[in-house]
């Protein structure tokens, strides 16, 4: 590859020396002109410059009327909008999803706890006031759970009761009892062999199903910055809602004592009467959503997907889960806001900092159905790009057609001088001929203007014949004879007409032909018999029949 390289940068040395040379040849040439005026060569090499120039302006006035210089643009913004569109819809349908599995589980887990209270003679309002038995509420539970995490393949459920284990530990009042399960391989793909943990909860329960407890385990949540815990617990209460209404989607966060960020599908635990009693639901991690959502990264690697809560014109990245090639993390985006600056036809701009920039575009999904105590919280998809990548690649192509057109023009330049100086060549020889008066070994240039030119000049170059006057010796009338016999055989049928006594109209008339035609058969007659008119003409025939000679074709 490098030594094709090399002979590349050969040819183009090459090209390039030669286009020197011409160009200085011209500019001797031009020094000249202000004395002996313009060279042809040099007309017609400037004229065919001008036809190459106009048609690559011609063609760049093209592309800019067309809109072709916008053609990779306009594919790149359909391509962002067509995986917008594709992201757009599979993350509202997962997320929907989780939500009606959601409603499902608190269903199911609040029509079994409070017949397993029943049989315990207590009710929902009872648990605080009874620590002893949470084990055993949530320990016969955790099948429900299990069964509930792989047919919804989140990664992680969670189940928190709205009571503590110790009421007199000093942070009883946020500390609540529950268990929370975490897929540590959630992978959508192989979700038939997931890797349970315990990251909240009894470890008694842990150790009866066989679950490894997670490295960031604890017994029981802290819900002092819960929102998820608390939102709907608080709305459940305020609001006389069906489930489908209440459940309510977190920002991502990171849990106490953990380090991935996740976003929560939680909804309240009600009795038959209403009565609330803690919370349930789905986690989505930052690992499911990037396995689950990756964009294509064929033309630009560094393109990512970022779902994240939508405030006016703002992008609340620190509260948003990303997938891509773009490395979010390192580049300190979530914790920052992108600001909303509506673009071109095309996309979108996104400004983070006055040097960090993002192109793309993005849409709201509707996480939440009409009349839910959270529809005014706005979510959106985007699907964004750093700006350098889609403004480095427009350069490029960019180069590279101010390159082409370069290539193009220089090629153009090289046939200039090759064409200029072939068309010339057998003018400025025919020329050369003209200037030397040699026209018996003059060489036929095929240029019929130039051959009649010189054949012209050939035949008045010799000695005209004398008027046909008497004294006249037999070589003169010898050599009249001999030259009608040059004529062509078109020119003898004129000649041959005048010899029987027609006129020209009256030939025009025998031979089918106009008087245009005619006159210019005059010509080459006179020009090849060294004759002046016809009646030069006629006058050497006459004098020819009175002498007894025959003119014979």
């Amino acid at each position: 590859m490098h030594k094709g390289s090399q002979q590349g940068d050969a040819m183009f040395s090459k090209a390039f020396l030669f286009i020197k040379s011409k160009l200085g040849k011209l500019k001797l040439e031009v020094k000249h002109v202000s004395t002996s005026g313009i060279p042809m060569r040099i007309r017609l090499f400037m004229f065919l410059i001008v036809l190459v120039l106009t048609m690559l302006l011609g063609v760049v006035a093209i592309l800019l009327v067309t809109g072709s210089f916008n053609v990779g643009r306009n594919e790149d913004s359909k391509s962002m909008h067509r995986e917008l569109s594709h992201l757009s819809s599979d993350i509202s349908k997962q997320l929907g999803n989780l939500s009606v599995y959601a409603v499902d589980l608190s269903r199911g887990l609040s029509e079994s706890i409070e017949k397993n209270l029943q049989k315990r003679g207590l009710q929902v309002t009872d648990l605080q006031s009874h620590p002893e038995i949470l084990e055993d509420i949530i320990e016969n539970e955790y099948e429900r759970l299990l069964f509930s995490l792989q047919k919804a393949k989140s990664s992680g459920v969670f189940i928190v009761l709205d009571a503590t284990v110790n009421p007199n530990l000093e942070n009883a009042a946020n500390s609540r009892a529950g268990l929370y399960i975490k897929n540590m391989e959630p992978n959508i793909i192989s979700s038939s062999t997931p890797t349970i943990h315990v990251l909240y909860g009894f470890p008694q329960i842990a150790r009866k199903n066989l679950l490894p407890l997670h490295s960031q385990w604890t017994m029981e949540m802290d819900t002092r910055e819960a929102e998820y815990y608390k939102g709907p617990l608080e709305q459940a209460k305020r609001y006389r809602l069906p489930l489908s209404r209440l459940y309510y989607w977190s920002p991502s966060l990171t849990l106490p004592g953990t380090s991935e960020k996740v976003i929560l599908c939680s909804i309240p635990l009600l009795d038959s009467n209403g009565n609330v009693f803690g919370v349930c639901g789905f986690e989505v991690s930052a690992m499911l959503f990037k396995l689950a959502n990756m964009p294509d990264n064929s033309n630009y690697s560094r393109i990512f997907c970022m779902l994240s809560p939508i405030n006016d014109t703002v992008l609340n990245t620190s509260e948003a889960l990303f997938a891509g090639g773009y490395l979010a993390l390192d580049s300190g985006l979530p914790g920052q806001s992108l600001r909303i600056s509506k673009g071109s036809k095309y996309l979108d701009t996104y400004q983070w900092e006055e040097k960090v920039a993002f192109i793309g575009i993005h849409e709201e999904v509707q996480l939440y159905p009409k009349g839910s105590a959270f529809e005014n919280q706005k979510w959106a998809v985007a699907v964004m790009l750093p700006q350098k990548d889609m403004v480095s690649t427009f350069t490029y192509a960019k180069l590279q057609l101010t390159f082409l057109c370069l290539i193009l023009f220089i090629v153009g330049v090289v046939l200039s001088s090759f064409i200029s100086r072939r068309y010339l060549k057998p003018i400025t020889e025919g020329l050369d001929i003209i200037k030397s008066k040699d026209f018996s070994s003059a060489p036929v240039t095929k240029i019929p203007e130039i051959d009649d030119l010189i054949q012209f000049l050939s035949v008045h170059n010799e000695e005209p014949l004398p008027k046909p006057e008497t004294g006249l010796s037999e070589v003169v009338f010898e050599e009249f004879v001999k030259k009608t016999k040059t004529l062509s055989p078109a020119e003898r049928a004129v000649f041959d007409l005048y010899l029987q006594g027609h006129t020209a109209k009256e030939i025009t008339q025998i031979l089918c032909l106009s008087i245009n035609t005619i006159k210019t058969h005059n010509k080459r007659i006179y020009m090849k018999l060294n004759v002046a008119s016809r009646e030069d003409l006629l006058n050497y025939v006459n004098r020819l029949k009175a002498m007894g000679w025959e003119l014979k074709g």
